[in-house]
C-alpha cells in the first residue's frame, strides 16, 4: 500500500466517522465541530488529488466561513449545554431504512458505471478562460449556480435563526 492510498483511506475514514457523528450528535455545537472535521478532511482529499485551488476554496469558504457562521449562530441563539431530544424509535427505523436504500443505490451505481480511462494528453488551462467561466451566465458559466446557492444559503441561515429564536410566551 502506497502512502497516497493510506492517506486516502485515512481521510475517507475520518469523513465517514465524523459524518455519522455530525448527524447523530445530540449537542448542536459538537455537531458543528464534527462538520468542521468533515469539511477539512474533504479539503485534504482535494490536496491529495492535487486540486489545490479547490482545496483552498473548500477551506476558506466552507470550513472557514460557513462553519464559523454556524458556530456563531449557535452561540448567539441557543444554549450550548442544551441537549437535543433523542429521536423516537418510530423515527429511527424509517431513517435507517432510507439510509440503507440510499447507500445501496449509490454503491450499485458506482460499481456499474464504466469509468473512462485517462489518455496521456493534457490540456493547458488558461486563467482568462477560467475567469470568464466564473462570471459567465451562459452554457458553461458558473455565475448562475453561484447565485442560486447563495440565495439557498441565505434562506437556510434565515430559517435557522427563526427556528433557533426562543419564544417569550
Amino acid at each position: 500500500m502506497t502512502s497516497n492510498q493510506f492517506m486516502f483511506l485515512l481521510f475517507s475514514a475520518v469523513i465517514v466517522i465524523f459524518s455519522v457523528l455530525t448527524v447523530t450528535s445530540r449537542r448542536i455545537l459538537r455537531a458543528a465541530i464534527f462538520l468542521l472535521f468533515v469539511l477539512v478532511s474533504t479539503a485534504c482529499l482535494y490536496f491529495l488529488l492535487k486540486y489545490n485551488f479547490l482545496a483552498a476554496i473548500q477551506l476558506i469558504v466552507y470550513a472557514g466561513g460557513i462553519v464559523v457562521l454556524i458556530i456563531f449562530s449557535i452561540l448567539l441563539t441557543s444554549h450550548i449545554a442544551e441537549k437535543l431530544p433523542s429521536a423516537s424509535l418510530m423515527k429511527k427505523w424509517p431513517a435507517a431504512i432510507v439510509a440503507l436504500i440510499g447507500a445501496a443505490l449509490s454503491i450499485t451505481v458506482i460499481l456499474q458505471y464504466a469509468f473512462p480511462g485517462v489518455n496521456g494528453s493534457t490540456q493547458t488551462v488558461d486563467v482568462t478562460h477560467v475567469g470568464n467561466s466564473l462570471i459567465n451566465y451562459g452554457k458553461y458559466g458558473y455565475a448562475l449556480p453561484f447565485e442560486v446557492i447563495s440565495i439557498l444559503l441565505l434562506a437556510a441561515m434565515i430559517g435557522g435563526i427563526i427556528l433557533a429564536k426562543k419564544r417569550k410566551d
